[in-house]
């Protein structure tokens, strides 16, 4: 979760795992929209001695969707490349690390940033040699990590920027007690399989670290044929966006190369649209399927969607709490909606999102929709606030709660007047607030220390 191990084989790959993906309107730059792709789940920050970091051997891209197709029109790639300064020495730095320049900093990688406009067949290197910041090691090794991560904020052409790196974990659920049989700890009381006691929620991944390939770009940058959008229901204005890793499809090795090397075309391995897609609405022995297809090819998986299995397992894990769901045999057009065609004009006033009849796992943001900076609800567009999810993703939306209540029939009267919900829907919850964020780029917060943070 939101898709941290979510399939199988990719479990086994986190180096080339998509976690999470963010978009949305920046607050600090109105003009511009920031988008957020995450990888490595679930880092502890203690991981030394070798410390995490992206694979060499992974192309990590950024697709954007600006023409209603399902079909990537702009593309950014990411290439990293990781150089061992001394080769003598076992540890990733040999004393204090104050600037991306020390060489007391041993394992250091840097990327090469791609942009390629599909349209015009057209390819532009945006920077290279770009460094990442060393992970944050402790006040020994890392004194003053703020510093030194605002140092690989790397300005590009056009008025772009870009950061690649360690972050604290942004996405926040009760892990242990979801998968321990769907036991939402506030409503514990009325679990079928069990009498423990009602509790607030833990969040699993409070203290654990992630990787981020953040850039900020223009809304031009995005849009089709580079227009600015002239209002939300302009269809210009609004982008799909799925992030994605890939690797070469034959590994080779040789006596004299332990690490070895890649050949032949790239094959995708991971791939993330909305939060929670892959983890709840496809079954176990098409994830790992779904995960090397393309979105444009989702209407095979809309069946998990217009009948969810979560929706059934809570008739039977809260017996009697939500007896209107239980009735409700319809298509869930309301998810059909949300999740893969974007929510149309009327459907909520002052809004939509819609990118056309083909299904597709896109996370859809309208750009010309302005970033709430008062009191923001992080229940986005549930809660009254336009400018979070379904509308892009920011870094502090509960998703997790949003899709929990859509799923439990909150969002049905969208389409299906006739329908009311039960009265749990619009309170169930694994009982979570997170605040580690900044307000300016990269947004998400600075990672957590190995020296000061246990492992376990």
């Amino acid at each position: 979760m939101s898709s941290h191990r979510e399939a199988p084989e990719i479990s086994k790959d986190p180096v080339a795992d998509s976690t999470d993906l963010y978009a949305f309107v920046s607050p600090d730059n109105p003009s511009t929209v920031t988008i957020i792709a995450n990888y490595i789940p679930l880092q502890a920050p203690a991981g030394g001695p070798n410390f995490f970091e992206f694979g060499d051997d992974v192309l990590y891209e950024i697709h954007i969707d600006n023409d209603n197709d399902a079909r990537e029109d702009v593309t950014y790639q990411f290439r990293f490349h990781t150089q061992v300064l001394n080769a003598n020495t076992f540890l990733y730095n040999t004393g204090p690390i104050n600037a991306l320049s020390d060489t007391t900093w041993n394992r250091r990688q840097s990327y090469t940033v791609t942009r390629v406009d599909h349209h015009n067949h057209r390819s532009e290197v945006l920077g290279s040699g770009l460094l990442c910041p060393p992970c944050n090691i402790g006040p020994l090794s890392t004194p003053h990590y703020d510093q030194l991560a605002a140092q690989a904020v790397h300005s590009l052409p056009g008025g772009r920027k870009v950061f690649a790196g360690q972050r604290a974990e942004g996405f926040y659920v009760d892990l242990g007690a979801v998968f321990d049989l769907g036991d939402l700890r506030p409503f514990a009381n009325l679990h079928a399989f069990g009498n423990l006691p009602s509790a607030n929620g833990v969040n699993a991944t409070a203290k654990v670290n992630v990787h981020s390939i953040a850039i900020q770009v223009p809304k031009t940058d995005l849009t089709n044929g580079g227009a600015t959008p002239t209002g939300q229901a302009d269809p210009r204005a609004v982008v799909g966006i799925y992030t994605s890793a890939s690797r070469q499809k034959v590994h080779m090795h040789r006596d004299d190369d332990h690490e070895g090397f890649g050949v032949g075309p790239w094959m995708q391995v991971s791939r993330l649209g909305n939060p929670l897609f892959n983890e709840v609405l496809v079954p176990m022995v098409k994830k790992d399927f779904w995960n090397a297809t393309d979105p444009v090819n989702d209407q095979q998986f809309a069946g998990g969607v217009a009948h969810p299995e979560l929706a059934g397992l809570l008739n039977v894990l809260y017996p009697g709490v939500f007896p209107n769901l239980a009735a409700y045999t319809k298509p869930r057009n309301d998810l059909l909606a949300i999740l893969l065609t974007g929510i149309p004009p009327t459907v909520v006033p002052n809004f939509q999102n819609y990118t056309g009849p083909t299904q597709a796992d896109l996370l859809r943001l309208n750009t010309a929709i302005a970033p709430t900076t008062s009191s923001p609800n992080p229940l986005g567009v549930v809660g009254g606030d336009l400018a979070g999810w379904p509308n892009g993703r920011r870094v502090f939306d509960d998703v997790f709660t949003i899709e929990l209540r859509a799923i439990a029939g909150l969002t049905i009267p969208l389409v299906d007047p006739s329908f009311h919900p039960d009265g749990a829907a619009s309170l169930v919850t694994d009982g979570l607030s997170f605040n580690n964020y900044l307000s300016t780029f990269p947004y998400l917060g600075v990672p957590y220390s190995g020296y000061a943070v246990p492992a376990a």
